[in-house]
């Protein structure tokens, strides 16, 4: 029975109230999955947007400019400079000149940095055993399935 089929006189056309139910459980669960991240981030010592800005500056082939940081983050350009801050305070990022331009600067891994994005994956790891937990390997896979349908609908249904 679909969505659609499960509507009653009072519901939305097009929708019932599950759909909204439905809505706020899976931002309940978004709340509860960064506060058990952030709990497993805080030994590293780096906030969870933090940990995806060095994540996003490894997945570059050569050091990202500000610019592509915040176009693939979807964020304003000063959001990008704050993170950028706090990561270079920590040593973990350094701002170097464009080989090209020197009117452009890029962001490049340190050392340090290189060192947190193991200590990440470890940390990422247990945050997500802890909200997973409660599912079984079968359960996960569906899971994958379904987040997958959501988070990547398509062109057609992308907003």
């Amino acid at each position: 029975m679909s969505t659609a089929d499960r509507a009653g006189p009072s519901d939305p056309p097009g929708g019932t109230d599950a759909d909204g139910l439905l809505a706020e459980q899976l931002l309940r669960l978004t709340r509860r999955l960064h506060r058990i991240q952030k709990r497993h981030l805080e030994p590293v010592g780096i906030t969870p947007a933090q940990s995806r800005l060095l994540r996003l500056v490894a997945h570059f082939g050569e050091p990202p400019r500000m610019a592509d940081l915040a176009a693939r983050l979807e964020v304003v350009p000063r959001a990008v400079t704050s993170l950028v801050d706090g990561l270079e305070a920590s040593d973990r990022v350094r701002r170097v000149p464009d080989p090209n331009n020197r009117r452009v600067v890029r962001i490049e891994l340190t050392d340090a940095g290189r060192a947190t994005l193991r200590e990440l994956r470890s940390a990422r790891r247990a945050a997500a055993e802890d909200i997973l937990a409660p599912l079984t390997v079968e359960q996960r896979g569906v899971l994958e399935g379904l987040l997958s349908a959501l988070v990547d609908p398509g062109p057609e249904r992308g907003c």
